[in-house]
């Protein structure tokens, strides 16, 4: 099952770390531009082959975002996840652009050559 995630609560956890993956579900050249802190990138059709190697416990809670709300890749990988065993998917559904707007902080390319 997957249930949503606010940017509150992902912040939360972003600030007292837990063990959970951050996952962004973009693809690799988005990722690079910009991402939230401690991401990994992993897109949808990417899940199934490489899901096992990087999350090898489907206990762990797995954060999904993708660009923003209107996005769907963060809903499709969830689901494969979801399909796949792992009991603790999240979505945050508002994603990048959500993020970026409340003003928190991303890493990457851009951030490099601001």
């Amino acid at each position: 099952m997957v249930t949503e995630i606010t940017r509150d609560e992902l912040k939360d956890r972003l600030d007292h770390p837990r063990k959970f993956v951050l996952m962004e579900t973009l693809p690799v050249e988005s990722y690079r531009q910009t991402h939230l802190p401690g991401a990994i990138n992993l897109p949808p059709e990417q899940v199934r082959a490489l899901a096992p190697e990087l999350l090898p416990r489907k206990d762990i809670e797995v954060i999904v975002y993708c660009a923003r709300a209107s996005c769907h890749a963060s809903d499709r990988a969830a689901q494969e996840l979801s399909d796949m065993g792992y009991s603790n998917v999240r979505r945050y559904v508002g994603g990048k652009e959500d993020w970026i707007r409340a003003g928190l902080p991303v890493v990457g390319e851009e951030t490099k050559a601001a």
